[in-house]
């Protein structure tokens, strides 16, 4: 079992930064891939950036040159550096990670989510 906790949320003005963490715990000496998500409202869930176990990035292309996504393995953490953020960036952010258990099977997991709240 994993457990992921975010923080770092909150409401800023648009062009502005926030930094979200993602802290993992329990058994996570065979976490793989990471990933954010977000949500709006009445929406479904949107990947916005990955990063592999050999850190490997993608990017949505509405965040592409203004999100950054790293892991510090040292620390079981996962960050979201945002810049220059538009009010379209509002929403709740989901971290995502993908372990493995004993037996190798691979489960998702999420945290619980952080509001991000872009004013215009």
């Amino acid at each position: 079992q994993v457990h992921l906790a975010e923080s770092g949320g909150g409401l800023v003005q648009a062009g502005g930064s926030l930094t979200l963490s993602c802290v993992a715990s329990g058994d996570t000496s065979c976490i793989g891939a990471l990933a954010w998500y977000r949500q709006v409202p009445g929406k479904q869930r949107e990947l916005v950036t990955t990063i592999s176990a050999g850190g490997v990035v993608h990017y949505v292309a509405s965040v592409e040159g203004r999100f950054t996504i790293s892991r510090d393995v040292a620390k079981n953490t996962l960050y979201l550096q945002m810049n220059s953020l538009k009010p379209e960036d509002t929403a709740v952010y989901f971290c995502n990670a993908d372990a493995c258990d004993a037996s190798g099977f691979y489960y998702v997991y999420w945290g619980q989510g952080t509001q991000i709240t872009v004013s215009s």
